[in-house]
C-alpha cells in the first residue's frame, strides 16, 4: 500500500485522528492569528484609502476572505458528506458536520460586514441584491445542515441526513458565485482574481492574501478542535477514551 493511502487510512482511525486534531490545532490557532495580525495591520496602516470609498473600503479585508470561506467551506462539507454516504467513513462523517457551524460563521460575518459596507456605498443596510440574497440562502443552509444533525440521536442517521441536505444545496455556490453577473446587481463585480491581474490597486493585495490564508488557517484549525470534540463524545466509553481522560487527570 502506497505510504500517503496507509497514512489517511490510518487517520481514520479515531484515536488516530485525535492525536493529530490534539497536535496540530494549536498550531493552526497560532499561524492564524500571526498571519491575521499582519494582515489587520497593513490593512489599517500600510494601505492607502482608497479613491473613490476612502476609509471604508478597509472593511473588505474581512468581508471578502469571510465570503470565499463561506462557500469553500460549504464545497468541503458537501465533498466530505458525499464520501461518507457512499464510502460509510466515519471520520468524513465527523469532518463534514464539524464544517456547518464554521461555515456559518463565515457566512454571518460576510453579511454583517456586507451591510456595513453597503451602508454608506447604497445608502441601505440592506437590499434584496442576488449576492446578498442567495448568500443569506447559504446562511439558512448551514443552520439547516447544523439543526438536522442534532434532532436526530443516532449520530450516523443524523450525519447521513445532513449531509444529503448539504449535498443538495451546492447547486447554490455557482449561483452565488455568477449571480453579479447573471443579474442586474448593486453588488460590484469580481475585482480581485487569484490568479490574473486584479483590478484594484497592487498595494492593497498583499494584507488582503494574509487575510486569506490566515482565515484558512483558523478554519483548519476550528475544524480539527470541533471533529475531535465530536469525535470523543461518538467514542465515549471506548478504552482509549477512558485512557486519555485518565492520562490527563
Amino acid at each position: 500500500m502506497n505510504s500517503v493511502v496507509r497514512w489517511f487510512h490510518q487517520l481514520g482511525s479515531p484515536p488516530t485522528f485525535d492525536r493529530f486534531a490534539a497536535r496540530w490545532a494549536p498550531w493552526a490557532y497560532g499561524s492564524a492569528l500571526l498571519v491575521m495580525a499582519y494582515g489587520i495591520w497593513a490593512a489599517l496602516f500600510q494601505v492607502p484609502a482608497d479613491y473613490q470609498q476612502g476609509d471604508s473600503f478597509r472593511i473588505l479585508y474581512i468581508h471578502v476572505p469571510s465570503a470565499w470561506m463561506s462557500m469553500a467551506i460549504y464545497a468541503l462539507m458537501a465533498i466530505y458528506a458525499a464520501i461518507a454516504l457512499i464510502w460509510r467513513i466515519k471520520l468524513c462523517e465527523i469532518l463534514a458536520m464539524a464544517c456547518a457551524p464554521i461555515g456559518a460563521a463565515f457566512t454571518l460575518i460576510t453579511l454583517a460586514t456586507g451591510s456595513i459596507w453597503g451602508r454608506p456605498m447604497w445608502g441601505t443596510w440592506w437590499d434584496w441584491d442576488p449576492r446578498l440574497t442567495t448568500e443569506l440562502i447559504l446562511l439558512f443552509l448551514y443552520l439547516g445542515v447544523t439543526g438536522l444533525y442534532h434532532a436526530i440521536d443516532d449520530r450516523r442517521a443524523a450525519a447521513r441526513a445532513a449531509g444529503l441536505l448539504a449535498i443538495v444545496g451546492v447547486v447554490l455556490l455557482p449561483v452565488i458565485r455568477y449571480s453579479v453577473v447573471w443579474w442586474n446587481s448593486l453588488h460590484q463585480g469580481q475585482t480581485i482574481r487569484l490568479l490574473g491581474e486584479s483590478s484594484i490597486d497592487a498595494s492593497m493585495l498583499p494584507p488582503l492574501f494574509a487575510m486569506i490564508i490566515g482565515t484558512k488557517l483558523w478554519f483548519i484549525g476550528s475544524l480539527l478542535a470541533r471533529a475531535r470534540a465530536d469525535n470523543l463524545r461518538r467514542e465515549f466509553g471506548k478504552d482509549w477514551v477512558r485512557t486519555l481522560a485518565e492520562t490527563r487527570r
